[in-house]
């Protein structure tokens, strides 16, 4: 069953001594896992023109170890952000895809029924240099309609 959500998300990206952060205030909707997959949750929203990425985003937040971050319409990318391991994504943007290296410095991830906070710090490289390094912060809040 799905819970409707407020969804709060700030990312600032770090790159040659320059930070750029964004914020985006959204609904959006909240799902546990069942089964094997109870303490796995999904949370669903979409982008706007705004943010320069319309379409669906999916977070798939598996407890404190990994994070998956799918993107869907116009442009495409998946991101699979895991503690202890580097992964090469593929990443879409308007201008162009290409496949980027993402490796986790710290994830903690505290979700419930209801909502909760999830903090992701990454690295993303391509073709194994440095492109920047990511701070984002998601808070997620039941919505009583």
């Amino acid at each position: 069953m799905y819970r409707d959500v407020y969804i709060d998300i700030r990312s600032t990206q770090f790159a040659d001594d320059e930070q750029d952060t964004t914020e985006l205030f959204t609904c959006g909707r909240l799902k546990r896992g069942r089964g094997k997959d109870k303490n796995k949750y999904k949370i669903i929203y979409e982008e706007t023109e705004a943010t320069g990425y319309e379409g669906t985003v999916t977070l798939d937040v598996s407890g404190e170890d990994m994070v998956m971050m799918k993107r869907t319409g116009d442009v495409l990318s998946n991101l699979v952000i895991e503690r202890g391991k580097k992964h090469h994504c593929h990443y879409g943007t308007p201008y162009g895809d290409f496949m980027v290296g993402v490796t986790a410095d710290e994830i903690h991830a505290e979700l419930g029924d209801n909502g909760g906070n999830i903090y992701l710090k990454y690295t993303l490289d391509v073709n194994s240099s440095y492109m920047s390094e990511t701070e984002m912060f998601i808070n997620v809040k039941e919505r009583n309609i």
